[in-house]
């Protein structure tokens, strides 16, 4: 019996290590490429291990275009969109799971519909209604809209989380003389931080990997981002792998800084949410 379960404990081990190592595969073929010549890439049979370490290459592809610019542009597109998201959906939230008003149940499944219909159907209204403001390309249609809601998703994670609070702290803060904004903002929004991380870490990775906004709306070469300058790296007629792949390595590693720094509450946010109705 206990020689049964050791046995298929050991193949469940193998399988999750064989299914981890095929996830990282990617990951090794970016780093092992970013340290490489080009003409060694996509040779046949496969160099795994480079016989020549070009760290240069990581200079050389810092230097050749104007990253820093590129970061600043990303970066104040991230901040704009994460603060907005997390303040927006969070008092939506707060609305539809602790307020009484007409009409919002019907409201909620609006917003939620909005979720079934796919980003490509919205992209050209969307597009237009921009152009008719006169607002392309400038940042306002990749972090305006984080100020209105945030997303259907978030909106949802967070009422979900809301759901989860005992509405006795609602009302002996309303007995105490407490507003609706005062408990939102000194009670709830306390209670609700592993949540806010959740969103904040969505957030974040979608708009720091975000790369067809910034292709629709953006067309100066001043306001691109990240995204949009390692596309830069890929002509009509040939492209610079080895760099391409050493400015993609150093654009990955501030989202995985990220999300492993709040890999702690991204799990809690997620367990603690639930599917309270």
């Amino acid at each position: 019996m206990i020689r049964s379960r050791l046995l298929s404990k050991s193949l469940i081990y193998l399988l999750l290590a064989a299914g981890t190592c095929l996830c990282l595969f990617p990951f090794y073929w970016l780093l092992r490429s970013s340290v490489m010549d080009q003409s060694d890439i996509f040779v046949i049979p496969p160099i795994w291990t480079p016989n020549d370490w070009l760290i240069s290459n990581y200079r050389e592809a810092m230097t050749i275009l104007p990253f820093n610019r590129y970061f600043l542009n990303t970066l104040i597109i991230v901040v704009l969109e994460v603060t907005g998201v997390v303040l927006s959906s969070s008092i939506c939230a707060y609305s539809f799971a602790r307020l009484r008003w007409p009409g919002r149940n019907i409201v909620f499944m609006v917003i939620l519909s909005s979720m079934m219909l796919p980003g490509a159907v919205t992209l050209i209204p969307q597009y237009v209604g921009w152009a008719k403001l006169g607002a392309t390309n400038t940042f306002i249609p990749l972090t305006l809209p984080a100020w209105f809601g945030g997303g259907a998703f978030n909106v949802f994670l967070l009422r979900q989380f809301f759901m989860t609070i005992p509405k006795e702290l609602d009302e002996a803060a309303l007995v105490d003389g407490a507003g609706y904004f005062r408990i939102y903002s000194r009670i709830m929004l306390p209670l609700l931080v592993p949540a806010l991380v959740v969103v904040g870490l969505f957030s974040f990775l979608n708009g720091w990997n975000d790369f067809m906004g910034p292709l629709i709306y953006l067309s100066d070469e001043k306001l691109y981002t990240l995204a949009l300058g390692l596309q830069t790296f890929k002509g009509m007629y040939n492209a610079q792998w080895h760099l391409m792949m050493a400015a993609t390595t150093v654009v990955l590693l501030p989202a995985m800084l990220v999300f492993f720094l709040g890999q702690k509450y991204f799990v809690e946010g997620i367990v603690m949410t639930g599917l309270k109705g």
